[in-house]
């Protein structure tokens, strides 16, 4: 009894749990509330807003990619602390502001160190936990995204209101700051796989086998070409790509909208988004224990349709409740599509290859992240509402939803890495 030790992947999961707060919910989810207050101090308009966040998600997309090889090839520890390392600079660059370009120029960086954390840190379930609990596991590390976004929707507004027209400004050095905090307890606390500590994954009955060659792992995991061989693979993201084209425009505009057309303060509109960031703290823990269960294609159709319905919801309700409503069913399936997306990938390519998998389809995804804001910043400009670029949004989940339907299940092939 008293020999009995907490696995450390529990201990690695949690810490994914923390640089997904980092990465996701400070870097990119504090965007949202930032925004209005940015606009005014350095006048911009809500097309140039959405080209900062363009310029984000093209560094995140570039980085996503190179950094799931990179992980494979170097270890998601080294990486994921040394990008958060860089974001901590970016955050605090962007409150240093002074003109759109130095801007862009900060908003991009800090895409680069998100996507070369977030896609490693995503990928830590497969490594670390059996086929049968990676929804779950993956589900705890995108819980940082819900979490992040909930403290900075309680955190940012008062710094916002209290430091008046230069608050956003402090608002960037206070998230620039946890954010280093962050990057020194993944450097401290990650570790790469379990065979690093001489552990088998977690909910797996087989110790690991004492003679296995100490080159085996590097050799098979520089072995990530054969990822993007797979139809299956570019079938997911394709559908991943819908995803990253709907969701984020309902994000980065979620709080302009409410102040500009229903009415709403700063501060009301910041605590409506910290309940949206609180109940999505819970979604990648439902989501992948309900993709568990009923597999990923049913899992991420009926996600995608949840979806579809809070965006409908949050553009043609005449009521204020009906926007609470809508931000609670966003809440609790805001991450549901990255959480099967990265468990699907751990099924189809195996553990030693799930970061460069999820790095690939992440080209996918961040494609359509890149165009969202930028084509629902044109549509509110154009029509001086923001109903529209919803309505868009709620269109691509739908078609999200149907090419889902064809997804192929788990178990039809082997992994690529697994005998």
């Amino acid at each position: 009894m008293g020999n009995r030790r907490i696995h450390y992947g529990w201990v690695v999961i949690f810490t994914g749990l923390l640089v997904t707060i980092g990465a996701h919910g400070f870097g990119r989810m504090s965007y949202t509330l930032i925004l209005p207050a940015m606009k005014e101090g350095l006048r911009l308009s809500y097309t140039e807003l959405g080209l900062l966040e363009m310029g984000n998600f093209v560094g995140y997309l570039f980085m996503a990619i190179v950094g799931g090889w990179l992980a494979a090839r170097f270890g998601p520890r080294r990486i994921i602390a040394l990008a958060l390392l860089v974001m901590s600079f970016t955050l605090v660059g962007m409150g240093l502001a002074r003109s759109f370009g130095f801007a862009l120029a900060m908003r991009t960086l800090t895409g680069l160190g998100n996507g070369a954390a977030y896609v490693p840190a995503m990928a830590l379930g497969a490594a670390w936990f059996s086929a049968r609990l990676r929804g779950l596991a993956t589900g705890i590390v995108t819980a940082g995204i819900g979490a992040g976004t909930l403290i900075a929707g309680i955190a940012v507004p008062p710094i916002l209101e209290t430091f008046s027209v230069q608050g956003w400004r402090y608002a960037w050095y206070a998230l620039g700051g946890t954010v280093f905090l962050i990057a020194a307890a993944a450097a401290l606390l990650l570790r790469n796989r379990p065979a690093d500590m001489d552990l088998s994954p977690i909910g797996t009955q087989a110790a690991l086998a004492p003679d296995t060659p100490p080159g085996e792992t590097r050799a098979r995991t520089l072995e990530w070409g054969s990822v993007y061989r797979r139809g299956r693979v570019w079938y997911l993201g394709c559908v991943y790509f819908m995803y990253g084209l709907s969701y984020i425009i309902y994000v980065t505009f979620f709080v302009a909208y409410l102040i500009k057309e229903r009415g709403f303060t700063a501060g009301e509109a910041g605590g409506l988004w910290a309940i949206v960031g609180g109940l999505s703290t819970f979604c990648g823990l439902i989501w992948g224990g309900i993709s568990d269960r009923i597999g990923r294609p049913a899992a991420i159709t009926l996600a995608y349709g949840v979806l579809a319905f809070s965006y409908a919801l949050y553009a043609l309700t005449p009521v204020k409740e009906g926007l609470v409503v809508s931000a609670g069913v966003f809440g609790l399936s805001a991450w549901s599509v990255p959480t099967i997306t990265a468990a699907a990938a751990g099924d189809y390519v195996g553990a030693r290859l799930a970061p460069a998998c999820l790095g690939f389809i992440t080209l996918f995804f961040g494609i359509g992240q890149a165009m969202g804001p930028v084509v629902g910043g044109y549509l509110a400009d154009c029509t001086n509402s923001f109903t529209p670029s919803f309505i868009f949004a709620c269109t691509f989940s739908v078609l999200g939803a149907i090419f889902a339907l064809r997804l192929p299940k788990h178990g039809k092939e082997k992994p690529v890495d697994e005998p």
